[in-house]
Order: C-alpha cells, then structure tokens, then sequence
C-alpha cells in the first residue's frame, strides 16, 4: 500500500508539470496569436482546414493558389491591394504558425491525458475537470474560425473585435482552467487562509479576465491608436458624454467606440490594481508567509502590468511593447487564479485514485 502511495504522488507530480507544460504552450498561443493580429496575418488564410490545413504551401503551384484566394478578400483589395507573393508569405507564416501551434497544443493535452488516465493516474474529479478543458479547447478552434471569418466579410479589412475578445477570453479562460487544477495538485498539505483573504482571492481572476476581455475590446477595435496620453484622454480624465455614446444604437459604443472602448480599459486596469495591492495588505496583516508572497505577487504583477499599458500607449502601441502587454496579462492571469486555488487549502498527501483500473496498480508502479 505505501507503494501504491509513492507512486500516486509521484504520479501527482508528472500530472502536475504536465499540466503547466500544457499552460505554456497556451501562454505561447496566446502571444504568437498577437503577433499574428498585430501583423495583419490573420486573414491571409481563408479557409478552416483541421486536418490537411496542418501541411502549408509546397509548391509554387500551390502559394499561387493560396495567394488568389487572400486577392479575393476585402482586407487585400482595401489595404494591401498591389502586395506580391514574397510579403504574402510572411502574413501566411504568422497565420499557419499559429494554427500549427494550437494543433500541437491540442496533441499536448490529449495524448498524455489519454496515457495518464489509462495508468489510474487521475482521479475523477481531475479528469472531469480536464474533460471540460478539453471540450473548451475544441470549441475555441470554432471561435477562431468564426472570428477570421467575421474579417472575411464584405467591406471588413480586420476581423470582429467582440469576436477577438471573446477568443481571447476564452484562451484565457483554459490557462486559468489549467493553473487551477495544476495548483491543487500539489500534495503538500496548505491550510487555509482567512475567509476574507480567501474571497478576494478568487475576486481577483475573475477581474483579471473582465480586464483581459476589455483588452481584447482595445485591440480588436484599434482603440490603443488613439488617445495617447495619460493618466488624461488628450486633456481630459473622462471624455465627454457625447463622445463615449456617439455611436447608435447605444450598446454598440461598447465594442465600436473608441474613447468608451479605452476608458474601460483603464477605469478596469485602476480597479484590478486597487484590489491587488489592498488585498496585498491585509495579507500582510492577517496571513502567514505563503499567502502574504502570493498576494504581494500579484499586487506587483497587477502594478507592472499598468505600468506596461500606459506605456505602450503614450509610445504609439509598437509590436514588442503590445506582445509584452499581452503576454504579462497571462502572468497576471497565472499568478491569481494559483494564488485563489491555494488559498482555499489543500489536505496532505492522498492515497491512489479512486479511479485505478483493478490489476493496473502494477502497471501504475512500473510507470512510476
């Protein structure tokens, strides 16, 4: 039975480092999918192929074929109407890139969990848990579609920017999904914090997300292109009413209006640190070391990642400083859901899963 044990936590462990591999990769989508929108490559590819769209162009046949179809879009006959197939191919690598990427990132999650599952490695609870991640991983691929099909549309040069948020989001959302159960994997035993420390702890990933969500509204929508200047919008804290509800009907000043789109932005940015760093605080007061650091961490993430944001937009919103943003977001993300899950406890050490096939402890000691 110790032995059984031994090999279940230790099987805990590789689920573990398994899952944060998984979390990277996510992290890596994410931020060559910026690169992608930042570079105007999302739409240089006009068909949703899952399978045979793995194999790109390997002929000059077939780069001619592929750069007719793009010449068919409203983004190459309103923007880059005259471009020849050499920059052609650099918009068709970011865009196969980071596709290739996600089909990778979808063979890293579902052939271990398949193998860990089979070895009696996850539990029940767990591997519910992961099913739902898996399910929500395919059902982004179909966002990511839908959302370059929204840019294919007549008279669109650049794909819908709820669209984008919403795919972003849902990213987002599986990188969350991942750190969560990676973090209660951990089998030493955690006590947890105080009620009220616990609370604001799990305040803090979903305002991290609404802010995420927010910023996929910004870029999308090209808001960071206007209004450069801080902690004013061109000299005045908040824009006049008229200016944030301009666009009719109403509703959509929240998608399409730009002074609205980045107001929100920043009032959400102010509220996440706020949170953060008064969260940080009381840490600091009522809890011991672990939780302490952790808040802290986040506070300080929270903080650079403002610090980042204002400076990408007063520098006119370059490549490098709005992937940098993009990507310490996820950090952000990372740091607060870990923090939430550990601060609700975790109990010591656990016997094998429930879920061990009878005859496969041997198979799970060997694996082990």
């Amino acid at each position: 039975m110790n032995r059984i044990q031994g090999n279940a936590a230790a099987g805990g462990s590789a689920v573990r480092v398994w899952l944060y591999i998984v979390a990277a990769l996510v992290v890596a989508m994410v931020a060559v999918g910026g690169a992608t929108r930042l570079t105007g490559s999302g739409l240089s590819i006009t068909e949703w192929r899952p399978v045979t769209g793995a194999v790109p162009p390997l002929s000059e046949a077939d780069w001619a074929a592929e750069f007719a179809k793009y010449r068919d879009t409203p983004q190459y006959a309103i923007l880059n109407r005259g471009m020849g197939l050499s920059a052609f191919k650099v918009l068709y690598g970011w865009e196969w890139g980071h596709r290739l990427l996600g089909r990778l990132l979808g063979l890293a999650f579902f052939v271990p969990l398949l193998v860990f599952w089979w070895r009696g490695m996850i539990g029940r609870r767990l591997g519910l848990g992961l099913l739902g991640l898996g399910i929500l991983g395919g059902l982004q691929g179909a966002i990511g579609w839908i959302m370059v099909a929204s840019g294919l549309q007549p008279g669109m040069t650049a794909v819908a920017p709820l669209k984008l948020a919403l795919h972003l989001t849902t990213a987002s959302l599986i990188l969350a999904g991942l750190v969560w159960l990676a973090a209660g994997e951990r089998r030493a035993a955690l006590a947890p914090a105080p009620s009220r420390l616990r609370a604001v702890a799990l305040v803090l990933p979903a305002l991290v997300l609404v802010q995420i969500f927010l910023g996929g509204l910004v870029a999308g929508s090209h808001a960071g292109l206007v209004f450069n200047t801080w902690p004013d919008m061109d000299g005045a804290l908040i824009p006049p009413a008229e200016s944030l509800f301009a666009v009719r009907p109403w509703i959509e000043n929240f998608v399409d209006n730009h002074a609205l789109v980045q107001l929100n932005h920043r009032l959400t940015a102010y509220l996440v640190v706020l949170v953060a760093l008064a969260h940080a605080v009381d840490a600091a007061r009522r809890a011991e070391g672990p939780c302490a650091r952790r808040a802290a961490g986040v506070a300080g993430l929270a903080l650079a990642q403002m610090g980042l944001g204002i400076a990408t937009l007063l520098l006119g919103v370059p490549l490098w400083a709005a992937l940098a943003h993009q990507v310490l977001a996820m950090a952000v993300l990372v740091m607060a859901t870990a923090h939430a899950r550990l601060s609700l406890g975790l109990t010591r050490a656990r016997p094998a899963p429930a879920s061990v096939p009878v005859g496969f402890e041997g198979l799970a000691g060997r694996g082990a």
